[in-house]
């Protein structure tokens, strides 16, 4: 299942086109379990379409016409009920759990309705697959991987050695993408990449955001110069491999001086044609690869020119959304699936507009990723998930409400100016 052996990849295809059959058998056996039981089942959920919801670009008063002035009480229910929504289907962290399936892949970890017990063949085909992925597949990517990281560092340390010039960049390409194609048979990775003419050669490139495998799926076919934040363990393995034998930049995002620093470096690198092209993911977080979230204006005040690229994996095969708390559990997750299969678009490069602001052009880039790659098109920052909104987002839906509510005291006061002449 190597990657690197690229004779093989009809096999691969066949790999992949048996288990899609194999979905369907299983599927045909679940339908048929759960005839009768949808409506047992329906359950009632807040639509987005008809819920009141609160925008941070755009606040707005909920409940209140615009020439209204003055409160009344009724003003605060759609708050209430938008505050209620959002607790009962949260538009920001369900999009930060494993994607639901519309079929069942036969990996029990996807669901919580054990369909492998549906019927005795479904059962003997789960079984099957259990000591397949287990007992064969596993113990074969796991001797890649292990055989992948020393050569992975053999090769940086020998692309370190040469002085920096034509034939470095030459033999790093090389070797980066021979190292990281052979890493990615640990996975049975299977990526096709679409539009390749368009795969940037210099400058900056920007993609959504699903796993840290997707710097490995891009590298599997072109060579980039990598910017992220620093980890430990085994990614911090290939980081440290990494700075032997190119200028990547990695950062502490917590520290604002070394975040101050990247803007720097990556200021003098954007426009150099002697280096490879720079690969940032500006949502600064994993997304779970059904939308695309906002994208951080930075490396859009920098380059006029951006390079992107839509990365859209199929989770019937695997999950590659990094979802743990642990990076080794995200790993054997992935290395005890079926499969991880994706498709890449090299989008052509796109120009900032003369008078467009970073976040326009950020948002506009963003469309296009999202579009592309079929996935929901968001204006949530991601780092919600783990941190409260900013006090000025806050401040904005305050100041709008109070707005709606500022009462004209002019005429109150002559209304009591001329009862009291009258007394």
């Amino acid at each position: 299942m190597s990657a690197t052996a690229h004779h093989l990849l009809e096999i691969r295809r066949y790999y992949i086109n048996f288990l899609l059959k194999l979905f369907a058998f299983g599927q045909k056996k679940v339908e048929r379990k759960r005839v009768g039981k949808d409506q047992d089942d329906s359950e009632t959920s807040f639509s987005e379409f008809d819920q009141p919801s609160l925008s941070f670009e755009q606040p707005r008063a909920l409940g209140i016409d615009e020439d209204n002035k003055g409160f009344h009480m009724d003003h605060v229910l759609e708050y209430v009920t938008a505050g209620m929504a959002s607790i009962m289907e949260d538009n920001v962290t369900k999009y930060f759990e494993p994607e639901e399936l519309p079929m069942w892949n036969l990996l029990s970890r996807t669901n919580d309705r054990a369909y492998e017990f549906v019927s005795a063949r479904l059962t003997v085909c789960w079984m099957v697959g259990f000591v397949v992925r287990y007992a064969l597949l596993f113990p074969i990517r796991l001797i890649i991987l292990t055989l992948g990281i020393p050569l992975f560092w053999l090769c940086m340390i020998i692309v370190g050695v040469f002085p920096n010039g034509q034939f470095k960049r030459w033999l790093n390409r090389k070797l980066v993408i021979f190292c990281f194609d052979f890493i990615a048979g640990s996975l049975s990775l299977v990526a096709t990449f679409h539009n390749t003419e368009n795969a940037p050669k210099r400058g900056i490139a920007v993609a959504n955001h699903t796993s840290p495998i997707d710097s490995v799926v891009l590298a599997t076919h072109n060579y980039y110069d990598m910017v992220g934040q620093k980890h430990s363990g085994l990614m911090g393995i290939f980081m440290r491999a990494l700075s032997h034998a190119s200028t990547h930049i990695w950062f502490e995002r917590s520290d604002e001086k070394d975040r101050s620093s990247v803007v720097e470096r990556l200021k003098e690198r954007v426009n150099s044609p002697d280096l490879p092209p720079i690969l940032i993911f500006p949502e600064g977080v994993c997304v779970n690869n059904t939308s695309v979230m906002q994208f951080k204006k930075g490396t859009f005040e920098i380059a006029s020119v951006i390079h992107p690229i839509a990365i859209r994996f199929d989770a019937r095969f695997g999950d590659a959304f990094w979802w743990q708390d642990k990076f080794h559990h995200y790993i054997l997750h992935m290395m005890t699936s079926w499969a991880i299969v994706c498709n890449v678009w090299y989008l052509p490069p796109m120009t900032r507009y003369p008078e467009e602001s970073a976040i326009a052009f950020a948002n506009r880039v963003k469309a296009k990723i999202a579009r592309q790659g079929g996935m929901i098109d968001l204006s949530w920052d991601g780092f919600l998930k783990a941190q409260p909104p900013k006090k000025e987002w806050l401040r904005q839906q305050q100041q709008e409400f109070a707005r709606h509510l500022q009462v004209d005291n002019t005429e109150e006061e002559d209304q009591w100016s001329t009862k009291d002449k009258d007394e």
